[in-house]
């Protein structure tokens, strides 16, 4: 049976150079930055719009980078029970790239992708005293949409994730000869958009349009900090400008504004 309230919770940066791409982030989204568990020995940086945490940096894991990763963005999807995900994941014809594993003081998370390639986290939270206070969803520094280039088509991909994550549609928008985008989410709220992945994209992936305050002036900020912006200011249906680009260690990103 699906589930009905399982969606992206955190997002998390693996980079070739830490103190470098913490710089760059703060300086054009304006996060702020803490140790994990205020621990100045750790290698896990959280970062946080105002008092509401968002995600994490941290340096690309030897073994990761070996295996020929480069420095990217990933996000958790929330679920009650992480392994029986995975299992049901693996039985939808996706895959398990890092098994179920307990992370101290946070939850039980694992590293696994789509049928159609596109690599994300599963997170089952430990219990906390106080659920986390809702944001809204234009809140600057927070994730504001989710994007799916896929790999085996966005109408298998949808399937796929409706299935495990009980997603539904909330409109579809024909997009000429690149086919259609498909907007999704949950309980008639939308979250994010699928669409078949592009010839000259190099894989399939997921990228996250992070909230910022007028589009025009993060991109002086982007290029300013030595990013690269590689499309856009672009004005997309129902009025929002987006941009997406490339930070100085490679890794790719977006940021979203109602206003130019």
């Amino acid at each position: 049976m699906a589930k009905r309230h399982d969606r992206f919770t955190w997002y998390e940066l693996m980079t070739s150079d830490q103190p470098a791409a913490e710089k760059f982030y703060r300086n054009v989204v304006g996060w702020k930055m803490e140790p994990f568990g205020g621990q100045s020995n750790t290698h896990y940086t959280v970062v946080s719009a105002g008092e509401h945490g968002v995600g994490g940096i941290m340096p690309l894991p030897p073994e990761v980078s070996a295996a020929g990763l480069k420095p990217a963005w990933m996000g958790y999807v929330g679920v009650a029970d992480t392994d029986a995900t995975a299992k049901q994941i693996v039985e939808s014809g996706g895959r398990i790239h890092r098994a179920p594993d307990d992370i101290p003081d946070v939850g039980r998370f694992a590293v696994v992708a789509d049928p159609g390639g596109a690599m994300f986290m599963l997170l089952t939270p430990l219990p906390r005293a106080q659920a986390p206070a809702a944001v809204p969803p234009n809140t600057p520094g927070h994730v504001g949409w989710h994007e799916l280039y896929a790999g085996n088509g966005q109408k298998a991909a949808f399937e796929f994730y409706s299935h495990q994550f009980g997603w539904e549609t909330i409109d579809a928008l024909d997009m000429g000869g690149t086919g259609t985008y498909r907007i999704f989410g949950a309980d008639g709220v939308p979250f994010g958009g699928m669409m078949d992945k592009p010839a000259e994209a190099p894989a399939a992936s997921w990228a996250f349009y992070v909230n910022v305050d007028g589009i025009d002036a993060a991109v002086e900020r982007i290029k300013a900090n030595r990013g690269q912006v590689m499309m856009g200011p672009h004005e997309v249906p129902g009025g929002s400008w987006i941009v997406q680009a490339v930070d100085p260690q490679g890794a790719s990103f977006a940021l979203v504004s109602p206003r130019r």
